[in-house]
């Protein structure tokens, strides 16, 4: 086995997510590889140090671009604000090193075409963190719309919502900066947009709505100065998919209530399928002629579940999903496995939220092929 040395930019909540992945993809699944935590980095050199230490990384850096200079390192992962995932992951690709990185790709579409194009043009593996089509469950609902289990689809009615922002008194942070990609359509409804996609394929044409409440917010908590807001609390949008399917899309981080309502139905000629994160070991299934809908609960019979628990109804959480795009990940750089969002359909999520920008700035219906 070939030790494969990982490096990880980031030590905020997505950071540690990435580190407690590493450490736990050993311990589930049998790996091509010797993982080794080679090193990890930190614009604060002190934090850098103090994770390294705590999640069992080699060495700490308070510059980024030495980690990717280092030559223990063979992957990089970002976990940075969405304005580094750009010059961070284009200086991996030219040293050759394949990367991770957090969704969503860039800050622009003409960012993620460059990132996507440069890894094509060096023959890098990238994965982007979608990871919450890796639970188990998202497989199940895939192949139940392949099969024709839901008939013709008609519909896909989708939200992403959470309330952490919901409080006006919420101070700025550089989510809030249009400039670092912001926004509840770049935070939350990137992973709905990648969601319908991974279920229904792609999407021609949208029409679109984006508004921002609270257009003032503390520069820092508690602070009396107030910075001036310009990116979307809400996002609506009308999808029209190519396989003739209508869809309706929502976004909010204003949501009293909701911590993590990644939430979806699909409708077909025979019936409707429904999912929430926050139930994410279930999937709601009716069918014509049912009274109502049956339950389906995640188990050791579904790819991936087993690696963690034997039994059904034992619930895997959001660490697990993480843990299972690693593995995703290292069985690519392997050669073994074509699973996971890369730099390629990345881009594609990024194309339809320039396209729903577009169409709520211009108040019409805009086709995939214009952005």
């Amino acid at each position: 086995m070939r030790k494969l040395g990982i490096g990880l930019i980031g030590t905020g909540f997505m950071g540690r997510a990435h580190a407690l992945a590493f450490r736990n993809v050993s311990a589930a699944f049998e790996l091509p590889f010797t993982l080794h935590l080679a090193a990890l980095a930190d614009a604060n050199p002190a934090r850098a140090q103090s994770c390294a230490t705590a999640w069992g990384f080699e060495r700490a850096y308070g510059d980024w671009q030495q980690l990717i200079d280092d030559p223990a390192v063979n992957l990089i992962a970002i976990t940075t604000p969405n304005h580094l995932h750009y010059p961070m992951a284009m200086a991996a690709i030219t040293a050759g090193k394949p990367v991770y990185c957090e969704k969503p790709l860039a800050v622009s579409l003409e960012q993620a075409t460059a990132m996507h194009q440069a890894a094509k043009d060096a023959g890098v593996v990238t994965r982007v963190g979608y990871n919450y089509q890796h639970n188990p469950v998202m497989g199940l609902a895939r192949q139940l719309i392949k099969n024709g289990e839901l008939g013709e689809i008609i519909s896909f009615q989708g939200e992403f919502s959470e309330d952490f922002m919901a409080d006006p008194a919420s101070p700025w942070s550089w989510r809030c900066e249009a400039a670092h990609a912001g926004g509840a359509l770049a935070d939350l409804g990137s992973h709905l947009l990648g969601m319908a996609r991974y279920l229904l394929g792609d999407i021609e044409a949208v029409c679109a709505d984006l508004q921002t409440v609270h257009r003032q917010r503390p520069a820092t908590a508690g602070s009396p100065e107030l910075r001036t807001i310009a990116v979307d609390d809400l996002v609506h949008a009308l999808l029209r998919f190519t396989n003739g399917a209508r869809g309706t899309f929502s976004s909010s981080w204003l949501k009293h209530g909701y911590k993590n309502h990644l939430s979806f139905e699909v409708s077909g000629t025979n019936g409707t399928l429904s999912f929430d994160q926050e139930r994410l070991n279930e999937l709601r299934l009716c069918q014509m002629g049912q009274a109502g809908f049956q339950r389906l609960l995640a188990g050791p019979d579904l790819p991936g579940y087993a690696a963690f628990s034997p039994a059904p109804g034992h619930q895997l959480g959001y660490n697990e999903l993480k843990t299972l795009e690693v593995h995703e990940l290292i069985m690519a750089l392997a050669g073994q496995g074509q699973l996971g969002t890369d730099f390629g359909q990345a881009l594609e999520v990024e194309r339809l939220a320039s396209a729903i920008r577009l169409a709520a700035r211009e108040q019409r219906w805009v086709n995939l092929g214009e952005v």
